[in-house]
């Protein structure tokens, strides 16, 4: 049987830890949720590599590296409201959860929105997990301190960014072209901000996609 537990401290060592991510609590909370049972069976031997994770229908979960680098980006507070857009089978809610307990999980799926509630509640991690779209958030939880965005956007997350309390950060990787980057986005007093951050090539999250157009 694997031993799960190295592989997860095998992961912050290799993946998180050497790639200048500092917040201890981010590295003991990816060492204490085992990313495995968010993971399907037949893909479980992938649970701890250097990769993001394709699920079903397009869904994935972002690669170790991405997911830390988002996290410490956002500068989470354990008293933040957190909501966690396109959290699939909910490991990035658990491990946002260990950050600040007050997080809404976000899944357009709603078979994977009903796999994460499972995964969490055997956990014992009492974090809700609605299904909606992608680029309309959740209002009815808003405002929010922090919007993590579990992808790559195309398009600026206009929804998303309205629902932002002031001093609230948004998190994503931007895709412009063949450039991709973190950015945050920071509303402060009223006024946004975005600023780049590291690279890194991810999906595109459904409702993020730039519409095609056609030459004549």
């Amino acid at each position: 049987m694997p031993d799960y537990t190295q592989q997860r401290i095998n992961m912050v060592e290799s993946q998180v830890r050497t790639n200048d991510v500092t917040d201890v609590r981010i590295q003991n909370a990816m060492r204490a949720i085992p990313r495995e049972l968010f993971v399907p069976e037949e893909k479980r031997p992938l649970t701890y590599a250097d990769t993001v994770l394709q699920l079903e229908n397009g869904r994935f979960l972002l690669d170790p590296r991405t997911f830390s680098k988002l996290a410490e980006l956002a500068q989470i507070a354990p008293g933040d409201r957190v909501l966690d857009v396109g959290c699939a089978t909910g490991y990035s809610t658990a491990v946002l959860g260990q950050l600040a307990p007050n997080v809404i999980g976000l899944e357009i799926s709603g078979e994977l929105a009903r796999e994460a509630s499972r995964a969490l509640s055997l956990l014992n991690i009492p974090i809700h997990v609605v299904s909606g779209s992608l680029n309309e958030g959740h209002a009815a939880g808003a405002p929010y301190d922090v919007i993590f965005i579990n992808g790559a956007v195309e398009v600026e997350p206009t929804l998303l960014l309205e629902q932002l309390a002031d001093d609230g950060r948004l998190v994503a990787i931007v895709r412009n072209g063949a450039r991709s980057r973190a950015h945050v986005y920071v509303r402060e007093h009223g006024t946004l901000s975005a600023r780049p951050d590291f690279d890194s090539y991810v999906p595109v999250l459904p409702g993020f996609t730039r519409a095609k157009t056609f030459a004549f």
